[in-house]
């Protein structure tokens, strides 16, 4: 039989009730719900595995209930927080949660990973935590995104399980007088062609807002036939009023009720996939979404230091956590940027909730606390986030000409810092904003990183790295000849095979550095990225990058105006762009300036400098590129423009003579290396360099070395 041992000492049972009683009545979690229990877990087959000395492991999902008072000073920074009150001036809340631990929890190791999901994704702590004897904690936080809300407003509460989507249940603002809050946002529509419907979609989810009204006259539909990088337009052509129709699906003749997201445009005549459609018009509903800060403070802080729910309802947790980390990856590292940047790693108890703060290829805060945040964007033209300080220490934002200012400020004030550590590949500096974190909007000095923050970068890899392995490298062996999808907007695929660059490794390592740092205070290894000092960050083109002229890449790439620079927008009087809260007062908003923003430079092979060793990397088979050129055909708006999200690859000769003909700069596999063994050799001699440096685990190391013998290379 499974159970749970709850309970505690007598000391620590007196301590928590203390800790109870001091805690703010009118801010907390009030209540949790048990839905499911799967004890054990991850079994299979009829077999249920043991994790080291941890045992098996048992998962719980279910709901927490949480209400905030609007007055509290580290509520009221929520946007529009007063305005999503119950009739007691309370606000409420309603999270989804699963929790994976040891089904015997004396054999806990005491740390907890608090992970923040990617638009609502399952999580699952990885084995390797496990076989730690760690505690997993998976939390809503996300309230605006049709896929995963339950009902906003109303009492709909689904139940949830371990593989399920995780949601937040929250308020709809509305004025003092109950009417709705409107306001104008802004939707995009890219190659589509067609005359059915099309969706607004934002990444690859609905635009979260209905219209306030379905008379088009009163909104504004343009098409675009070109725009760049920097944002400047060619060729925006008004569409009348009467050739268009707000709708749920169909065709501009036979439209279907809108009654549910997505919002859909009807077009009279169809859509041009060479054109970009664009619509402003009045919505309604803006969700609170700043209150998901708050749901995942209170639930981090329950499970921490609760003994037990106001109903009686045990924490399953109580007693047995000592340490905690919070870790999120691309958009849900954002959310941590943006959470600890307004104060929210410190619960209404003034304790700290989490110990370590871990943002995975995550360089910016995300635009969530803003009325009509759309936090599934990945900043394409007119997207927020960017704005106001990105870096650790107080500096000036000299362009903007903004005030001294750090995402630490608050936690410093309440002392109440995480231990950080981010990491980031080439794709974070071409097409997610990266560059101003290390150097500001003046791009002129390195900027210091405190004490409590560690920085790791992968050179020349894709959003989160590649699938890794030696033949992953090798033309008609193991690089994929399948098309590298533009994870944005519908935006197209890319020229070039993907970048095989791996992150796993890394990730391995810097995870018992993490663990080893914050709970035993043994320093992780020192940062290691490109920076000004070093001569390794330069102008975004070929020449200051020294990029060699590499076959099947235009002869100019990469060149100027390719990188997604940070825009700084004008978005009103009502935004605040230091703290990234407000109201956008502008869906379309000018563009004040363009942020410089520079890169890696490169060796003669076109790889970058200045990075954390990677084995692939240390023994090349090609170059590894953080970005990718889109292709045209079917999806021709983006035609030559970066490939969001996506790195490249181009693979080395094979021969010299191979490499001669093709007029190949770059040494063949040949001249490198010789033959396999000579491969192989060159894989150990990287694998000792990445373990003695310590971004390296031993059995990675023996794993990596097995792969390069067994590989193609040079066979």
């Amino acid at each position: 039989m499974s159970r749970i041992k709850f309970g505690a000492s007598l000391a620590i049972a007196i301590s928590l009730a203390l800790l109870a009683l001091s805690a703010p009545s009118h801010a907390r979690i009030t209540k949790i719900v048990i839905d499911e229990k799967i004890s054990p877990a991850f079994c299979k087959g009829g077999t249920c595995p043991s994790f080291g000395g941890a045992g098996q492991y048992e998962q719980i999902s279910g709901r927490a209930f949480g209400e905030l008072d609007p007055g509290d000073p580290l509520n009221s920074i929520i946007q529009d927080i007063a305005l999503g009150k119950d009739a007691d001036g309370k606000v409420r809340y309603v999270t989804s949660f699963v929790i994976t631990k040891p089904v015997d929890m004396t054999k806990a190791s005491g740390l907890l990973w608090h992970d923040v999901p990617n638009r609502g994704r399952p999580l699952l702590l990885a084995p390797m935590e496990r076989g730690f004897g760690d505690v997993g904690l998976t939390s809503g936080w996300q309230g605006d995104n049709a896929s995963m809300r339950p009902g906003l407003g109303t009492a709909v509460r689904p139940t949830m399980t371990a593989n399920g989507n995780h949601w937040l249940q929250l308020p709809v603002a509305k004025n003092p007088d109950g009417s709705p809050v409107t306001g104008q946002i802004m939707g995009r529509i890219i190659n589509r062609a067609g005359i059915a419907a099309q969706p607004l979609i934002v990444q690859t989810n609905p635009l979260p807002y209905l219209p306030a009204s379905l008379d088009t006259a009163q909104a504004k539909l343009v098409s675009r036939d070109h725009e760049s990088m920097e944002g400047v337009v060619t060729g925006e052509t008004p569409i009348a009023a009467s050739d268009w129709k707000f709708c749920g699906g169909g065709t501009f003749d036979s439209p279907q009720a809108l009654t549910q997201l997505p919002v859909h445009i009807c077009l009279k005549g169809g859509f041009n996939p060479a054109k970009l459609y664009q619509v402003v018009y009045t919505a309604k509903d803006a969700y609170l979404l700043g209150v998901g800060f708050a749901a995942w403070r209170d639930l981090a802080s329950f499970v921490k230091y609760a003994d037990k729910d106001d109903a009686g309802t045990a924490n399953p947790l109580a007693g047995r956590i000592k340490h905690s980390i919070t870790r999120g990856r691309s958009q849900a590292g954002n959310y941590l940027r943006g959470w600890l940047h307004l104060g929210f790693n410190q619960d209404e108890a003034k304790r700290i909730v989490h110990d370590g703060m871990w943002p995975i290829i995550a360089g910016r805060r995300i635009a969530l606390n803003i009325r009509w945040a759309q936090p599934d964007g990945v900043m394409e033209l007119y997207q927020p986030g960017s704005e106001g300080p990105q870096w650790w220490v107080r500096y000036p934002d000299e362009a903007r000409g903004l005030p001294l200012r750090s995402i630490l400020d608050r936690c410093e004030a309440s002392k109440t810092c995480p231990k950080i550590i981010e990491h980031f590949g080439g794709t974070e500096i071409w097409d997610l904003k990266l560059g101003p974190e290390w150097v500001g909007t003046s791009a002129k000095e390195d900027i210091a990183l405190p004490a409590n923050v560690r920085r790791y970068y992968v050179g020349g890899s894709s959003h989160g790295g590649g699938v890794g392995g030696f033949d992953t490298s090798l033309p008609s062996v193991g690089l994929s000849t399948k098309p590298v999808e533009c994870p944005g907007n519908n935006s197209g695929v890319g020229v070039l095979p993907a970048n095989p660059m791996p992150h796993g490794e890394i990730v391995n390592a810097l995870t018992v550095h993490f663990r080893d740092w914050v709970m035993r205070n043994t320093t992780p290894p020192a940062s290691r990225y490109p920076t000004l000092r070093e001569g390794q960050l330069v102008e975004a083109n070929k020449t200051a990058m020294k990029f060699p002229t590499i076959p099947g890449l235009r002869a100019s790439a990469p060149e100027a105006g390719f990188i997604n620079p940070v825009l700084d927008y004008d978005w009103g009087n009502n935004f605040d762009p230091n703290d990234g809260t407000g109201v956008l007062g502008n869906p379309v908003p000018p563009i004040k300036r363009v942020i410089k923003t520079l890169v890696p430079r490169v060796d003669a092979d076109g790889n970058e400098l200045g990075g954390v060793p990677v084995v692939l990397r240390e023994a090349p088979l090609g170059t590894y590129l953080g970005w990718n050129i889109t292709a045209g055909g079917a999806m021709p708006f983006h035609k030559d423009k970066l490939c969001t999200y996506a790195g490249g690859m181009v693979p080395f000769a094979k021969t010299k003579a191979e490499r001669a003909a093709s007029n190949d700069p770059r040494p063949s596999l040949e001249e490198r290396y010789t033959d396999h063994a000579g491969y192989v050799a060159a894989v150990k001699k990287a694998a000792a360099g990445a373990v003695a440096q310590k971004f390296l685990l031993p059995e990675d190391a023996a794993a990596l070395i097995a792969a390069a013998e067994a590989s193609a290379v040079l066979k």
